[in-house]
């Protein structure tokens, strides 16, 4: 009997994660600032970071202490000692042509190994295995003109050359694109919920996608900057592998370059063996003994992880798991849910606003949380105005996208636009009066048909442009039908 593999059987999917311990004030092995954001192309730069002849690293101690803070929320074992290797290899980016890291071959000690994470993917929890999470030291910036592959020229920054980061390597435990994107949407909330990371700076967390389809081989895929182009990344290295696998054709390895723009990958080398980089230990810098006392003092201050603070949200705010869990995926929004909860004790109520249009219109707007106008406050405020019967629902929809563009508060929004709702019973039974003037076939069908009901209070709201007390409308214009049906207000 021939067993057919499902589509994701036959998907493996491994990650290499470069995460910049960005509340570091310098570099990982020089004096230099680590604030190169927006700064002056090539002035954060010293004889260090620039790998000039003569000059030796200086070991950062706190990115240390950070990087085994991460592997301790990562559920690795921390070494009882590390070793720096040099990676050689000539690139533009690296100007002493090869980059300090660490190795896990040929004598090579890694910070940590052996760690897991677990993610919940459609009601299913799957335990992705971590490999290793090492230090090293970032490479410089090269800006292109255009795609990569038609760019006429490449400038190179080497500000960003030495920044501290912190690679998280992966098992091939991932076998659909989606699980990739929840696996990195919570190692994110971790880090950030260390104080160790800052997800929304540019470049801040970049991600090497490893991925092979059954009869296939192993590609490469670099540089990949957020959470949905690695998703759609790997969409593509699925589509485009499994045509050259249905035609007979052997998958190159390779590294490819994700164009973001396009939205293909595109083939950059040939993939390097292990051998290429000649790895050997660094001889400027000595092996770092990691005592047992210095990674208990870390464990012991460490604040509480997304895991935890998802129990927590479900225990004292009552929320569902499903709404924990999406919160407390950005550390940001998780704050900025409990700050709402401080001024206005309605969890749910903020958490239901938050996970729907809150949200959407971010995700639609590629925007993070902090790059709004919305405050708790603001939120707060309008959640306020519904329950007072001020405005409706309906209109709370129409008012946020405006809060969350301008910051205005939403009761001037609410006396701006004219919408605060239409409560008055009388006023709105004359305008009931007129919806069944104008829909005499609806009213008909209403008497024996609940959809006709709906298409009439629908009628009675965009006549009003929302405004109309929902509730309100609702009784009136079932009243007035069940008036009909009696025969006491003949059609």
């Amino acid at each position: 009997m021939v067993v057919m593999q499902t589509i994701e059987e036959s998907i493996k999917i491994g990650l290499e994660v470069h995460v910049q311990l960005t509340s570091l004030k310098t570099k990982l092995f020089c004096s230099c600032s680590a604030d190169y954001r927006g700064k002056e192309p090539n002035t954060l730069v010293c004889p260090v970071c620039l790998g000039l002849p003569g000059a030796l690293p200086v070991l950062n101690e706190k990115a240390i202490e950070y990087a085994i803070m991460a592997a301790l929320a990562l559920n690795c074992k921390i070494s009882e000692r590390m070793i720096f290797f040099r990676k050689n290899y000539f690139y533009p980016d690296l100007p002493k042509n090869f980059q300090i890291t660490q190795y896990d071959k040929a004598g090579g000690v890694p910070l940590a190994v052996n760690g897991y994470l677990y993610i919940e993917n459609q009601g299913q929890t799957k335990k992705i295995r971590i490999s290793r999470v090492h230090l090293e030291e970032d490479p410089g910036r090269l800006i292109h003109i255009g795609p990569i592959d038609k760019s006429p020229y490449t400038l190179v920054d080497y500000n960003r050359s030495g920044i501290a980061l912190l690679e998280i390597v992966t098992e091939p435990d991932m076998s659909s694109p989606r699980e990739a994107r929840l696996f990195l949407q919570k190692l994110r909330s971790i880090l950030e919920h260390l104080g160790i990371f800052d997800g929304s700076l540019e470049g801040s967390m970049r991600c090497d996608a490893n991925i092979s389809l059954a009869g296939g081989t192993r590609v490469e895929v670099k540089n990949i900057t957020s959470f949905k182009e690695v998703e759609r990344a790997l969409n593509f290295e699925i589509v485009r592998q499994r045509g050259l696998i249905e035609k007979g054709v052997t998958v190159k390895r390779e590294t490819r370059h994700w164009d973001e723009m396009r939205r293909i990958t595109i083939s950059l080398r040939v993939k390097e063996e292990e051998q290429d980089y000649r790895y050997f230990p660094e001889p400027d810098l000595v092996p770092v003994v990691i005592i047992k006392e210095m990674v208990e003092e870390i464990r012991s201050r460490m604040p509480e992880l997304p895991d935890e603070r998802v129990k927590r949200f479900m225990s004292t705010y009552g929320l569902p798991k499903y709404d924990a869990e999406v919160l407390v995926s950005s550390k940001q929004m998780a704050d900025f849910f409990e700050e709402c909860v401080k001024l206005y004790n309605k969890p749910k109520e903020i958490s239901n606003w938050m996970m729907s249009d809150v949200l959407r219109y971010l995700y639609e707007n590629n925007l993070e949380l902090h790059e709004s106008k919305l405050t708790p406050q603001l939120l707060v405020d309008m959640i306020r105005l519904i329950d007072e019967g001020v405005i409706s629902g309906k209109i709370a929809k129409k008012i946020l996208p405006i809060m969350i563009v301008s910051g205005k508060d939403p009761r001037r929004i609410v006396e701006e636009e004219g919408l605060i709702k239409i409560s008055d019973e009388g006023a709105l039974r004359a305008l009931v009066d007129k919806v069944f003037a104008e829909n005499p076939k609806a009213v008909k069908d209403a008497l024996v048909d609940e959809k006709a009901v709906h298409y009439l209070i629908g009628q009675l709201m965009r006549l009003t442009r929302g405004k109309a007390d929902p509730a309100l409308a609702n009784k009136i214009v079932r009243e007035k039908i069940e008036e009909i049906r009696r025969g006491a207000n003949p059609i």
